[in-house]
């Protein structure tokens, strides 16, 4: 049976945090390992320079989460793991995908509509600040699912217009520029794991870098203590029942925990735990996942050079894949040698 090819892409614009693991890296890295699929993981630093402006925090962020991803056991030998800038045939097939994209389509995307909302909320012009990063977005993330012939993209459900766009631009490439019943492009599925834990924050919102309130992921001891001790608790005594659906600290206890631990922990809660017990032993049940990963990871930082080697390997894997497609588009669309 053909294998199926899984991509994903992070975005380096911060630092990883624990629910950046919980939702996308632990589960990634996991299905890397699987046989019967060929995984492409790329950092989206094209990507980043829409949101961010700060070319320091872009490199630095690139380091980290390339680090991260290593410490935590991907296997570069065996997945596709680059770096988004790497790849020149992504902003070329970028080119050729807008030329059969509809502006409509564009007009429809989620991230353009809300900032076009926040400015007329606020008596701006429709398009004050809009840069054509963000408008046409969705048309380099289609490039880069495209150029793979990815056929699943894990995505939470916010992102799955995302693919829905892909999907279509490559349905009108294929209907434009395909012959007999042979299509270019693969269409894409979003795969959406409602099993895989969104963790909330220290606020209690979802854990998000624009919120302010994550917990890095790989916090040395002390500090890693320090902020689990700043969860937002409400104010029942020890020995008072607690209700752990409606907890922050008893969500990322389950998103860590055996599903023996999370028994335990449920009683507890329903015995009245007190909440600077639950988050001692919350503490120790993260520190003990990731102390060992802590440790490689700093080991990476200060290796910077192992880790650009790794990522250059991995370019050069994944334009072995890209550059004879490209050509292959190229051809379909009539850029091509004189002869």
């Amino acid at each position: 049976m053909e294998k199926q090819r899984i991509l994903t892409g992070i975005t380096t614009t911060g630092t990883p945090h624990l629910g950046n693991y919980v939702g996308a890296i632990r589960p990634a890295i996991a299905a890397s390992r699987r046989d019967d699929t060929e995984s492409f993981y790329f950092l989206a630093d094209y990507h980043a320079l829409i949101k961010c402006r700060s070319p320091e925090q872009v490199n630095q962020s690139t380091r980290e989460i390339a680090a991260t991803w290593l410490a935590l056991g991907l296997d570069a030998d065996n997945a596709v793991f680059y770096r988004q800038s790497d790849i020149p045939e992504l902003p070329e097939l970028s080119w050729l995908l807008s030329c059969v994209a509809a502006k409509g389509l564009m007009n429809r995307a989620h991230a353009y509509k809300a900032a076009v909302a926040a400015n007329e909320a606020a008596g701006e012009d429709s398009d004050f600040g809009v840069t054509m990063g963000l408008y046409c977005y969705p048309v380099l993330m289609a490039a880069d699912i495209l150029l793979f012939r990815a056929n699943q993209v894990p995505v939470g459900r916010d992102q799955v217009q995302h693919i829905e766009m892909a999907r279509d631009i490559a349905g009108r490439f294929n209907h434009h520029y395909s012959s007999g019943d042979n299509p270019l492009f693969v269409l894409p599925e979003a795969v959406v794991d409602d099993q895989v834990a969104v963790l909330n924050g220290l606020d209690g919102r979802k854990m998000s870098k624009s919120y302010g309130n994550t917990i890095p992921l790989f916090l040395p001891h002390k500090h890693l203590r320090k902020h689990i001790n700043k969860i937002k608790t409400n104010l029942l005594e020890p020995g008072e029942p607690k209700d752990p659906d409606d907890s922050t600290v008893f969500q990322i206890w389950q998103a860590f925990a055996t599903p023996e631990q999370t028994a335990a922990m449920r009683q507890a809660f329903a015995e009245g735990i007190a909440w600077g017990e639950a988050k001692r032993q919350l503490f120790e049940l993260v520190d003990n996942e990731l102390c060992d990963a802590r440790d490689r990871y700093e080991q990476l930082l200060g290796h910077p050079n192992h880790i650009e080697d790794v990522l250059q390997q991995g370019a050069d894997k994944a334009r072995a894949v890209g550059r004879p497609f490209l050509e292959q588009l190229r051809e379909a669309v009539g850029i091509r040698p004189l002869r």
